[in-house]
């Protein structure tokens, strides 16, 4: 009975994927990718996802070495706030960055005065991104710099090393598996990012347009692109999943 459910339970799981990739891995795949409208996509999910990761090692790198490193009244607090949009539905998130960065929202009138207009802009979507995604690499940062050993930074304190040199030579590339597998997780989740998108940047092809949009889009008209870019997805994700399970075994050994 228990292999039984299991399978039930497999065959649940995986056959969506299968017909996914047996629909969209058809004779008009290559020609359906080279058209402009997935291809639009494809450019603004890359362009979008790989300045979302740049922001997020810059901005979130800190934050966890800190967290990891230093008790201060309000942490947990600050900690769970951090963790919130991991369990904050996307749409909500559109609406809270729709309120604080809109036209009538809380920053809005003082970014119009600067001449700057962030909704349905890319740098809109890369908001979007960075707000989902960024706590993902937050978490395995943390936990990076967690298992780095105080006494690796002592040893490398007492040879001469400043505090940036410990950093640098012995906490960073310790932590590196770690803080690879964030990127990734934070990667997949920024290329596959939907409601908050949506709500906060919109739809515009060429601009504002990612897979996961572009996806929906055509689904109301020419479901070809649809498949095409779902089975993109599906192996791209899968690829994604593989990698952080190699990652994740080779920390182990």
């Amino acid at each position: 009975m228990p292999i039984l459910l299991g399978t039930v339970l497999v065959l649940f799981l995986i056959l969506p994927v299968l017909v996914l990739l047996t629909r969209g891995l058809t004779a008009s795949f290559w020609p359906t990718l080279g058209s402009p409208v997935v291809l639009d996509a494809l450019r603004v999910s890359l362009l979008t996802t790989g300045i979302t990761l740049l922001l997020t090692v810059l901005l979130v790198t800190p934050i966890a070495w800190l967290l990891a490193r230093f008790d201060f009244p309000g942490k947990t607090v600050l900690d769970a706030l951090l963790d919130l949009p991991i369990v904050l539905p996307p749409v909500v998130a559109g609406v809270g960055l729709l309120l604080t960065f809109g036209r009538s929202g809380l920053l809005g009138p003082p970014l119009q005065l600067a001449g700057i207009s962030v909704p349905f802009s890319p740098a809109a979507v890369v908001i979007a991104q960075l707000f989902v995604a960024a706590p993902f690499y937050l978490r395995t940062a943390k936990a990076g710099f967690l298992a780095v050993e105080r006494e690796a930074e002592e040893a490398a304190q007492t040879d001469g090393a400043d505090r940036w040199g410990v950093f640098r030579y012995v906490t960073w590339p310790l932590a590196f598996p770690f803080l690879l597998e964030g990127l990734v997780l934070t990667w997949a989740r920024a290329l596959g990012e939907f409601g908050a998108t949506i709500l906060f940047a919109g739809s515009l092809q060429g601009k504002t347009r990612t897979i996961t949009l572009a996806i929906y889009s055509a689904m109301e008209s020419d479901l070809a692109p649809a498949l095409v870019l779902s089975a993109v997805m599906v192996l791209v994700a899968f690829t994604m999943l593989l990698l952080v399970r190699i990652i994740t075994r080779d920390r182990k050994n």
